[in-house]
């Protein structure tokens, strides 16, 4: 064993043993921005022997100050190219896999199939439940973390433990992004090293066991709380989200986004609802098909669909536009 992991090695918690688990680890990291950066830098630190980086997005120049892998000769380049370049000049003893794709509904069943453990970075509403319904399924742990403004959190989900849904059935519209809200990059930088943590605590199967639990994180007051959920149910059903490609034209397709965010829907034949006016439906003869709910997150179509179910509207999907 090289010099390199010698910090780590010499901890009783880890050892040679605990190494060895890290080096055949398989982790699949969803999102290389502002949460995945560190979380790519501390498991490749810590020689995680094989690592899936998946983002669709390319580097800004609004990115750099919260997204320090990534200097100024990589604007204009996919993320998770960018990251697997960065990384194994940081690191050329492990295999990084660079994915520029979004993750989707249809594509999460194979990105899941050969890892052991999976995060997500991605910090997107639709992102979230789709690996959460997905890693649920196989019994696969989720580290999902999110950070806006000054205060986020990260948890510990899946695995044999509840899912996401367990914990956060509910969705506020005015939960706002990094875009509308800001963000600070230290405080993204906490929340990700603290990701990268509970990932390495799972891989190295420390105690007590990280899963089942959400860490909160108030950078303003300085604060650390949390809580467990270990005993948490699992909601009767779940709403799901689908791909673009699978809603029909018997659906009944209701773009929630306003003219002036997307002048242009990929539905021909959506409606335009804002949330506050979605119960409108309610009135009119409804589809053969499904009611499909679409904003650019999933955030305003989460929150749409929990107020058709409480009319009683069950044939209900929801579509991530991006």
């Amino acid at each position: 064993m090289s010099d390199r992991y010698a910090r780590q090695t010499v901890l009783g918690e880890v050892g040679a043993a605990g190494h060895a688990r890290l080096a055949a680890a398989s982790v699949l990291v969803v999102g290389a921005g502002g949460l995945g950066c560190p979380v790519l830098q501390y498991l490749a630190g810590a020689g995680v022997g094989r690592i899936v980086v998946v983002d669709h997005d390319v580097v800004e120049e609004s990115n750099l100050h919260r997204q320090p892998l990534y200097g100024m000769p990589d604007i204009g380049k996919p993320k998770a190219e960018a990251a697997r370049v960065a990384l194994l000049r940081f690191n050329p003893e492990i295999a990084i896999e660079a994915k520029a794709e979004r993750l989707t509904p249809q594509n999460v069943g194979v990105l899941l199939g050969d890892v052991d453990l999976v995060v997500d970075a991605a910090d997107s509403f639709a992102a979230t439940y789709i690996l959460s319904d997905a890693c649920h399924a196989v019994s696969k742990p989720l580290v999902s973390a999110s950070v806006i403004g000054l205060t986020g959190y990260a948890g510990t989900f899946c695995g044999g433990g509840p899912s996401y849904r367990a914990v956060f059935p509910d969705v506020s519209v005015d939960a706002g992004t990094c875009a509308t809200v800001g963000v600070l990059g230290t405080a993204v930088a906490v929340l990700g090293g603290l990701q990268a943590h509970l990932a390495l605590h799972l891989l190295l199967g420390l105690e007590p066991a990280a899963l089942g639990r959400v860490i909160t994180f108030d950078s303003r007051t300085l604060a650390f709380g949390g809580f467990g959920f270990a005993g948490a149910p699992e909601p009767a059903a779940s709403l799901p989200f689908i791909a673009a490609e699978a809603v029909g034209t018997d659906d009944l397709v209701i773009d929630l986004r306003s003219l002036e965010e997307a002048p242009r829907s990929p539905f021909a034949w959506a409606q335009r609802l804002d949330v506050d006016h979605v119960e409108k439906i309610v009135t009119e003869p409804l589809p053969s098909g499904r009611i499909v709910l679409c904003c650019r997150s999933g955030q305003r179509a989460l929150v749409a669909a929990e107020r058709l179910q409480a009319r009683g509207i069950e044939k209900i999907a929801l579509v991530a536009l991006g």
